[in-house]
């Protein structure tokens, strides 16, 4: 390659803001001869650490430059490379789009057999109401609020509290595509379950009412009848025998 290429091309890319160069060369603290100089030292020491480095940043013009070095195999390489990044074929272009198709592919491939991303519970989770109208709908409800075996109790809870947040999430939907109550997620049976919930709740708390109620009065009858005989022997008016019986005691 003839020195005035060379010299051009290091020219060229020592103007443009932002061009990576080693810690060791420090280029903040460089201007715009020194960074010539070291671009154009590489350039004569090493064109494959050159090529891969700043082949992105060369012109086709450029490029044809280093044809003269193809010979060696890395030079060779990145001419190839470059060369397909800046003017693909069509064949380029579908091998490309095969390798990001097979990526994608691969990655889908390890999520489903690896990973929980495509499971029941992460879909229904992304798209509640999708998972309801093409599954859901067809599953019994109750089954989600159950514990399950070996699941602790605040696991239990907390599973509880993301279920109702995700039937929410699937009747803000029905309501907003104006899908009939009776259809909503649970239906009137979920309702009526509820509200029979509530009741019992309701229940349970009036018979604990009472009892407290029976308990308090249960006591006080007993207790105005230990004052009234206290009171009566104290004045003398009780029964013969009940007054012997508390002198003997």
């Amino acid at each position: 390659m003839e020195r005035s290429v060379m010299e051009g091309i290091t020219e060229r890319l020592a103007a443009l803001e932002g061009l990576y160069f080693p810690g060791s060369i420090r280029s903040g603290t460089l201007d715009s001869s020194q960074r010539k100089t070291a671009l154009f030292d590489l350039l004569a020491r090493d064109v494959p650490i050159f090529l891969e480095r700043y082949g992105e940043e060369l012109t086709v013009d450029e490029l044809a430059s280093f044809e003269v070095l193809r010979s060696d195999y890395e030079v060779g390489w990145h001419l190839s490379r470059l060369r397909r990044h800046l003017l693909p074929t069509e064949a380029d272009s579908r091998g490309q789009f095969s390798v990001v198709r097979n990526r994608r592919r691969a990655y889908m491939e390890r999520l489903i057999h690896a990973g929980e991303y495509f499971s029941e519970d992460a879909m229904r989770e992304r798209e509640p109401f999708l998972h309801h109208q093409y599954v859901g709908r067809f599953q019994d409800p109750s089954g989600r609020v159950f514990s399950r075996p070996g699941e602790k109790w605040s696991e239990t809870l907390m599973r509880r509290c993301d279920e109702a947040m995700i039937v929410e999430k699937i009747r803000g939907e029905q309501e907003r595509l104006g899908v009939p109550r009776s259809e909503w997620v649970g239906g009137r049976a979920q309702e009526e379950e509820e509200e029979e919930l509530a009741d019992e709740k309701s229940e349970v708390h009036e018979d604990e009412h009472g009892r407290m109620e029976e308990n308090g009065s249960s006591i006080s009858p007993k207790g105005s009848e230990d004052e009234s005989e206290d009171d009566q022997i104290a004045h003398g008016t009780g029964e013969p025998h009940k007054l012997v019986r508390t002198l003997n005691i």
